[in-house]
């Protein structure tokens, strides 16, 4: 028979109970729903949803056949707790099918949904050792389709779910198992324009807890913010602030995978666009931790026309322990002061990302005609040591960026490196620092560039005065803790690869000399120059030989060390001093130089 209902997702949900958490929101939400604002642009009438279960199939149900009609046609939350309570051996639905229609400006939009082999096996006190369905069928306006394969759920706890939403009291505040392994075949969505295939997705045991409030409680505070326009009241947005803290810490999920998707389309130029994905996985997600995920063989394309592949991309999680407190601290009621001495306690511990072995082949935007084309090996971001929204470790790296420079280009450094035979660049970064708080010093660890058969340039050091003060929330204090810092010593380290061969055999062929000739010329201006410099230091000679050494070409590695002479070390003042004048920075360092 057929049944009126006001919720499409209510009734799926109530069907599989796989995705009660989504039904029992719109249950709730058509319950508390007001009208319309006049001032919107569409009008669209409540859909009007209608469930037809030919047959339900029971063995020692604790629930009649009536009452579960009810449920199974979305009217669970009624009937929260005999579903609470549920014990059954088994319950067979061999079909469910579910009829939407909805005017909206005048015309009627109508979609069906049909769910195959619902079954409910072992349930006892709200439990159900396997909860599953063996299909499900979309159908839509302008021929959309959809067709997708078997779920299964086992120890689905009926109960713990009821109660995160408030619908029951469990009398329980801890989290509490709401299945311990899922698995779903996944599915085929069609429409005119194209394609998507998704492969199936499991995982293993998710928990839940209540929170301490109802979702009617919930969708009557959205109402109220919604009917308040863009000033709601400070004291609504203190509530919403501390429920939204406990849906972030309300659930907790082990890991999971999937199998990918890919899709096919054309787009409104007529050109033909395929995206994929291959086999991804999801870590842990624990209350107020976000996991990483990592997508693999990603690849996007326009038919004959260009395309992007993507080996593998990470997004490493995300700690919003932060956010959760400050959510929780929040006043009952909450103004634009508040927020704006609070604002770095939104800021979540973003713990960065990755991507590796990217491919690039499309057209230039600005010129058709040509080409951008280059790789990357790989990029890798990591953030840590959180400080008021800041991060006080920080490690990024960048390998084997190649890039084919374009030979029609109007740069004139670009033509210049295609003249000298350089028609590539293979380039690379390091950066890594961390701040060290017991020794207020920030320890630079590497910050280095480098290009593949060209040269490679490394500094390390050590920066001084870096205290706390650098990520306090006052902007003022930061400012002045920043202007503070001092340069205690810094490594400098520069390997030519190749770079001056190449330059200095453009250079002789221009001059009409060889470049054995040139190095010998410029070798000595550097040992003049440097010995002239550092006439008063110690091992000035030792510093002059060298980088003539370096320049000559007989040692391929230059390593400089600095060294201040009196700690903390140079600060802002001694390199303003040495902006009109660089020389009399060289009283305040010591300096060693070593070539090989």
């Amino acid at each position: 028979m057929f049944r009126p209902s006001h919720s499409p997702l209510a009734a799926i949900a109530a069907a599989c109970l796989l995705t009660i958490a989504l039904s029992a929101g719109t249950a709730m939400a058509q319950k508390t729903k007001s009208k319309a604002p006049a001032e919107a642009t569409a009008t669209a009438s409540m859909p009007d949803v209608r469930v037809d279960i030919p047959e339900i199939i029971t063995a020692d149900s604790s629930v009649d056949e009536a009452t579960l009609r009810d449920i199974f046609s979305g009217e669970f939350v009624d009937n929260a707790e005999a579903l609470a309570e549920l014990t059954a051996s088994s319950i067979e639905i061999p079909e469910i099918s579910i009829l939407v229609s909805a005017e909206v400006d005048g015309e009627t939009s109508e979609s069906t949904l049909t769910i195959s082999d619902i079954s409910f096996l072992d349930v006892t006190d709200g439990v159900a050792a396997t909860v599953s369905l063996g299909s499900f069928e979309m159908s839509g306006d302008e021929d959309a389709t959809g067709s997708f394969g078997a779920m299964e759920a086992t120890d689905f706890n009926i109960a713990a779910l009821l109660g995160l939403y408030g619908l029951v009291e469990t009398g329980s505040t801890e989290m509490e198992t709401l299945y311990s392994s899922f698995n779903f075949e996944g599915g085929t969505v069609s429409a005119p324009d194209g394609e998507c295939t998704m492969g199936g997705f499991s995982g293993s045991e998710v928990r839940v807890r209540p929170v301490s409030f109802s979702f009617a409680e919930f969708f009557t505070l959205v109402e109220q913010l919604e009917a308040a326009g863009d000033e709601p009241p400070p004291e609504l947005i203190g509530q919403a602030m501390r429920m939204y803290a406990e849906f972030l810490t309300a659930m907790e999920a082990e890991p999971i995978s999937f199998e990918g998707f890919g899709c096919a389309f054309e787009s409104e130029d007529g050109e033909e666009i395929t995206l994929s994905v291959g086999p991804g996985k999801a870590s842990a997600f624990t209350a107020g931790h976000y996991p990483s995920i990592t997508l693999n063989d990603i690849d996007m394309a326009v038919v004959d026309d260009g395309q992007i592949s993507i080996g593998e991309f990470s997004f490493k999680g995300m700690d919003l322990t932060s956010v959760v407190d400050a959510l929780r601290s929040a006043p009952d009621t909450v103004d634009a002061n508040w927020f704006e001495a609070n604002a770095r306690a939104f800021i979540p511990a973003f713990e960065g990302l990755s991507f590796a072995d990217v491919s690039v082949d499309i057209p230039d935007p600005d010129a058709p005609a040509t080409r951008i084309t280059g790789s990357l090996g790989l990029f890798d971001l990591t953030l840590g040591d959180y400080r008021n929204g800041i991060p006080a470790s920080i490690a990024t790296s960048l390998e084997n960026l190649v890039v084919d420079l374009p030979e029609d280009t109007e740069d004139e450094s670009i033509q210049q490196l295609i003249a000298m035979g350089i028609t590539s660049i293979d380039a690379g970064f390091n950066l890594d620092l961390a701040w060290d708080e017991a020794a207020n010093s920030i320890a630079i660890s590497d910050l280095s560039v480098s290009a593949a058969d060209l040269a490679t340039l490394a500094v390390t050091g050590t920066i001084t005065n870096a205290t706390a003060d650098l990520f306090d929330v006052d902007p003022d204090k930061a400012q002045l803790a920043a202007l503070a810092l001092s340069v205690s010593d810094l490594q400098l380290e520069l390997v030519d690869a190749g770079f001056s061969d190449i330059v200095l055999e453009q250079a002789a062929a221009e001059q009409g000399a060889t470049p054995a000739d040139l190095r010998t010329v410029f070798a000595g201006i550097a040992q003049g120059t440097i010995l002239g410099q550092l006439a008063t230091t110690a091992n000035a000679q030792e510093v002059a030989q060298a980088v003539s050494a370096f320049v000559q070409g007989t040692a391929r590695t230059l390593r400089i060390e600095l060294e201040a002479k009196q700690q903390p070390g140079l600060g802002l003042v001694d390199f303003l001093s040495a902006s009109e004048n660089p020389t009399v920075l060289l009283d305040k360092v010591n300096v060693s130089a070593e070539a090989n």
